[in-house]
């Protein structure tokens, strides 16, 4: 069988069970994820439940959203106060994790000694096109400052290409990188970029490559997580693996539709926000 019959088998087989009602809500939540409606999440999740929920049903996401925030600041132009900032909110909001640039995470990892707040880390960020060699090394360099996980972009032309050889290499390499030291790995497929049967294909293989999650996007790329692209995501991997939405998540009604299409990770600059809305302390 050719590369071109292996990704329509994959993707027929990941996409058969989103049919009738169910593949109506999921075409009318393609776009920007703020436009999102949770009765229409909700109605996916009670469609097929078993395959796409967080935790029973849409109606049943938890309101206490901190645990599932990697808390990020990724902007070129971010400062040492900034990042010190992060850390502080992280540790008050009792985030997961502070998610940051690699000069950035021995400073981060100072600041964070001691708490249950984690220091995350970006690989190949944001346009993935590093050598396979280039990521392995910078993950290791994380880890050894300090990152217990590392959020690596993936090859996204060899992808494109049809390349899935190299995808594989790619992912294998930063994985393997992160798992040395114990370390969590998410890969970043950049969704916008990518067409349904890509997103399945790749979120396949960075599940035979034993990363612990599948990410959404960067937040730098043409569009942001969607809850369509969540529930798709979750479907590829099966309910085992952690998947993060990340990228124009600004308010707790955006966080819950993820997490009940399937997210167990949000990333989010708007942390504080998120939680205040959702009535947390702030």
């Amino acid at each position: 069988m050719d590369q071109e019959a292996i990704v329509e088998a994959v993707t027929r087989e990941v996409l058969s069970a989103l049919t009738g009602e169910a593949w109506d809500h999921y075409l009318a939540c393609i776009g920007d994820c703020a436009a999102h409606s949770s009765d229409k999440v909700r109605d996916v999740v009670a469609a097929g439940a078993s395959r796409i929920s967080f935790n029973g049903s849409g109606a049943d996401v938890p309101t206490d959203l901190a645990g599932y925030i990697d808390h990020t600041l990724l902007r070129a132009d971010a400062s040492a106060t900034e990042i010190d900032r992060m850390c502080d909110e992280a540790i008050r909001y009792k985030f997961a994790s502070v998610c940051v640039n690699p000069t950035w995470v021995r400073r981060v990892a100072d600041n964070l000694r001691g708490t249950d707040v984690v220091t995350c880390s970006v690989i190949g960020f944001p346009l993935g096109a590093h050598t396979s060699e280039i990521k392995a090394m910078e993950a290791r360099r994380a880890v050894r400052e300090g990152a217990r996980e590392i959020d690596m972009v993936v090859n996204i032309g060899a992808i494109k290409s049809g390349d899935w050889a190299t995808v594989e290499k790619d992912i294998v390499g930063v994985v393997d990188a992160a798992r040395e030291a114990g370390a969590i790995c998410k890969v970043i497929i950049e969704a916008a970029m990518l067409t349904d049967e890509e997103k399945v294909v790749t979120s396949r293989i960075a599940r035979k490559a034993k990363a612990h999650y599948v990410k959404t996007s960067t937040g730098f790329g043409p569009g942001g997580a969607t809850v369509y692209d969540v529930a798709l995501m979750r479907e590829a991997v099966g309910p085992d693996m952690g998947v993060k939405a990340a990228g124009g998540i600004k308010t707790a009604k955006d966080a819950k539709d993820m997490i009940a299409a399937g997210a167990t990770r949000i990333g989010a600059s708007a942390g504080i926000e998120i939680i205040a809305e959702a009535g947390g302390t702030a």
